[in-house]
């Protein structure tokens, strides 16, 4: 004798909802608490503004490791509003594949270059 519990039903496709929700408003609050930090510091800081006050702020190991967390969250933010903008509206399978593999390669490439940039201050 054969028991089967709960639903047979498939879940396939778009079924992000909470996940996706969640993390674009915890990518977005990084974001904007980031905003604020470095507006403190730009107020704050004596001298007029210029490229040297402007690479004090990023000189200190604390900014850049921050700066690197909104930016990887700037990219998950962006890449999972672009995704579900693709699996909204482009309904043949493989543009719809061709466009988010084009996102993650510009978003990788926009990540790896912020990233030199960073570094190099």
């Amino acid at each position: 004798m054969s028991v089967n519990y709960g639903s047979k039903r498939l879940v396939v496709g778009a079924h992000y909802g909470l996940r996706d929700w969640l993390s674009q408003r915890i990518t977005a609050t990084l974001m904007a608490l980031f905003t604020l930090v470095l507006l403190v510091q730009v107020l704050v800081l004596p001298g007029p503004m210029g490229y040297d006050k402007w690479a004090g702020i990023f000189a200190m190991q604390w900014m850049k490791v921050l700066t690197f967390v909104v930016i990887v969250s700037l990219a998950w933010h962006a890449w999972v509003g672009m995704r579900d903008i693709w699996m909204d509206y482009v309904h043949p399978v493989g543009l719809r594949l061709a466009l988010q593999v084009a996102t993650l390669v510009w978003l990788v490439g926009c990540v790896g270059w912020a990233l030199q940039v960073l570094w190099r201050l």
